[in-house]
């Protein structure tokens, strides 16, 4: 094992460091825990970091330091681990506690003591990296005081073998005889000397999520979060530190992500000498929570990474770990079904005989498995009811025997069987809401908040949960399930919960989100052998801790091919492809009323998991055809398009051309994917330079026979050409190395 983590005692420095990074802090003067590196690894560390001393004017020197006092040490400006608040620190606070008997609001937190162990501890409740042999990571816990508060900090950080990332996350427990209140504790934080650096973010919105935001960061703050009960498609809970110049295979990037799917926050402080500061965790506002004596509170990880190589090499970074340390279960490697949906082809109107026509169409072209999405349960026939009554709608496919026949139907076509769910809301018109109706989250004497025609259910009680669990456990345990879309459709209103005290409201937000994952984890734990895909309108909550249940999500309900080349494009900055569903819809788009080719819309679903939101029906015999070959085309590549390494090349947000690749683990495959968006009178030629290969292996080129060598393919490139002159093409160029 490579990993190791040291404390040197005579200079009172830990450094956690592997093959590929290092990452140092130390205690400080009156037992502050300081920052010191983060990044490439070095061989060890002689104390070259110790903080300037310099007396800077309106910064406050350390409260209980002895007479001489040293005016040029001040919190306000030394880099920390964990900053506390009221106690001169003017910057941006990592955590700040509220005494429940005098009122008064700050935290000062000092170094205690440390322990070091191997492997992992496991969260209860949250979602999280974890380690499948202990010897493979090592964790550093260390633990700060208040001791005006009598309250314990304990900071975790884990060093994954050949990885370069440092998982950390911080856990509060109350030591004292009295309630402390917490109005924020942030899951991790990060000091960075001066630095030129800019932001990358994942902003967006409901059928644009994820796309790249590049900025210089002013002096200031800078805030990317979500307020509404959701990581959202907003903003994305990943963001990048890069350098100025930085490229997909060149240059430095600090990348942190936050293991969470409910409301996060990532402050970036610039301050007034251009130092940085990175404080991400759960969203302050709307959080307040009461610890009681003896009691504990947990923080979601995040997963801060390193690359002094490019964004690929962080992506890929991210893309490994997400997959092979967070995604569980037996289909973390296995092959994901093509789908077919019928959303998109019935939405609510259909019944046994028009679901039937879309199998017998779908079963001959080599489709995996049939989706049967909305409008299965209660009395549902648009979006207006039935939310929450998760029994079948009996009129809806009694054509044909009910819900189970028709399992039974797809599976004697040699195809599995998926159902919709959305198990978070409710309709006012729908049993559940007429017998419980305190069990959406309202307020008193204040309306609700209509979203989709639909109301939120109070996932903090554990009632509601449990009465959710048990109406889904009785449609699986009757009908034979192979998969299950869970959807969420509107986000957070009215937060509010009948089942706690008026002191306890601020706690409702993340109650809610550790109700979801204790559903999720309830049931895939039960149904061990169910694919779940995350939805939330499409790509509303694409994060990690979502991945930590289901290991791929529907990326966005836009499935025109040319606004996914941005989704996608953007979504794996941070998210394995395995994770990524996208699928061919119909021409003219439903989304966008983009007319565009099989070809091209196959060519981009081809960069995911692949599936079909078609009216097969519809479709000529040719048409039929195609699709045919390019199921085939999958089902062959299937490997390398789910789980190679992908590497982009020409982004969808800098010019008319996009490229990307994947590759397989031992450099012998490749398949190169150029996407030309707009046709031109006079096209340019262009050259793509492949990336990743191994210099002397020699390539042959699988369609022409051509051969180059991998120097040659990275070096020189290839040219685009030919040029078609239509709007969105695409072509595919697939590499095998010569024995």
């Amino acid at each position: 094992m490579t990993v190791k983590i040291n404390f040197d005692e005579q200079h009172q420095i830990f450094h956690l460091t592997n093959q590929k990074i290092s990452y140092i802090l130390g205690i400080e003067e009156g037992q502050l825990l300081a920052q010191l590196y983060f990044g490439k690894k070095i061989t060890s560390y002689h104390n070259s970091r110790r903080y300037p001393r310099l007396d800077r004017g309106f910064s406050p020197n350390l409260a209980g330091q002895p007479a001489e006092i040293d005016r040029g040490f001040s919190k306000d400006v030394l880099p920390q681990e964990y900053s506390g608040n009221q106690t001169g620190d003017y910057r941006q606070t990592a955590i700040n506690l509220t005494d429940d008997v005098n009122g008064a609001s700050a935290a000062d937190f000092r170094y205690a003591d440390f322990k070091i162990v191997s492997g992992k501890p496991h969260l209860k409740g949250l979602p999280q990296t974890y380690i499948e042999k202990r010897d493979e990571a090592q964790t550093l816990i260390i633990h700060l005081i208040d001791a005006t508060l009598r309250t314990s900090l304990y900071l975790s950080y884990t060093i994954y073998d050949q990885r370069a990332v440092i998982i950390k996350s911080a856990k509060l427990v109350n030591n004292s005889d009295r309630i402390i209140r917490i109005d924020k504790i942030a899951s991790a934080q990060l000091d960075l000397p001066k630095n030129n650096c800019d932001l990358i973010s994942l902003y967006g919105a409901h059928v644009n999520e994820r796309q790249i935001q590049k900025n210089e960061l002013p002096f200031g703050i800078t805030e990317i979060s979500s307020r509404r009960g959701s990581s959202s498609h907003h903003f994305n809970p990943f963001i990048a530190l890069v350098d100025k110049h930085i490229s997909e295979t060149s240059g430095e990037a600090i990348g942190v992500q936050l293991v969470y799917s409910g409301n996060h926050q990532f402050t970036i402080e610039k301050d007034y000498i251009q130092q940085l500061r990175i404080i991400t965790g759960i969203n302050e506002y709307g959080f307040n929570w009461q610890l009681a004596p003896t009691a504990e509170f947990q923080t979601p990880e995040v997963i801060f990474a390193y690359t002094d190589k490019g964004l690929n090499d962080l992506s890929l970074t991210y893309h490994k770990l997400l997959r092979e340390r967070v995604a569980r279960g037996k289909f973390k490697y296995a092959k994901r079904p093509i789908v077919i949906n019928n959303w998109e082809a019935t939405y609510f109107d259909f019944n046994a005989t028009k679901i039937k026509a879309i199998i017998d169409k779908a079963a001959p072209l080599g489709i995996e498995m049939f989706v049967l999405d909305d409008g299965w349960f209660g009395k549902r026939d648009d979006d207006k009811s039935s939310l929450g009554d998760w029994y079948e709608y009996v009129d809806k496919l009694s054509d044909g025997g009910g819900l189970a026949n028709l399992a039974k139907m797809v599976h004697k076509k040699n195809m599995q069987f998926g159902l919709w769910f959305e198990p978070e809301m409710i309709s006012a018109d729908s049993k559940l809401y007429r017998q419980h109706p305190d069990y959406a989250l309202t307020i008193d004497n204040r309306e609700m908040t209509p979203s989709r025609d639909q109301y939120v259910l109070d996932f903090s009680r554990d009632e509601v949960v449990d009465n959710i669990f048990n109406q889904i456990c009785q449609i699986l345990d009757t009908v034979k399930i192979d998969y299950i879309k869970w959807d969420m459709n509107r986000h957070l209103t009215e937060v509010y919960s009948h089942a706690l005290n008026n002191t306890q409201q601020g706690e409702v937000y993340h109650r809610y989100m550790l109700g979801v994952y204790d559903l999720a984890e309830r049931l895939v734990t039960k149904y061990p052998d169910i694919l779940f895909e995350g939805c939330s309108g499409g790509g509303g909550r694409f994060d990690a801790g979502m991945l930590y249940y289901f290991p791929q999500s529907w990326t966005s309900d836009n499935t025109d091919p040319i606004a996914r080349l941005k989704i996608q494009y953007g979504t794996s900055l941070a998210y394995p492809l395995s994770s990524m569903t996208a699928h061919v819809s119909a021409s003219p788009n439903h989304q966008t009323g983009r007319q565009t080719s099989l070809a091209m819309r196959a060519g981009v679903a081809f960069a995911g998991v692949l599936g079909y939101e078609l009216d097969l029906s519809k479709l000529t015999d040719d048409e039929l055809k195609t699709i045919a070959m390019q199921i085939a085309f999958y089902q062959k590549h299937w490997q390398l398009l789910q789980y190679g390494d992908f590497k982009r090349i020409k982004s969808p947000f800098e010019e008319n051309e996009v490229a990307w690749e994947f590759v397989s683990a031992n450099q012998e495959e490749v398949m190169l994917f150029n996407y030309r968006i707009l046709s031109e009178a006079q096209p340019s030629f262009s050259i793509t330079k492949l990336t990743g290969l191994k210099d002397n292996y020699l390539y042959q080129e699988t369609t022409t026979h051509h051969q180059y060598y991998g120097d040659e393919l990275m070096n020189v490139g290839l040219y685009d050409a030919p040029v078609a002159k239509q709007d969105f093409t695409v072509t595919i160029k697939h590499f095998k190395k010569i024995k």
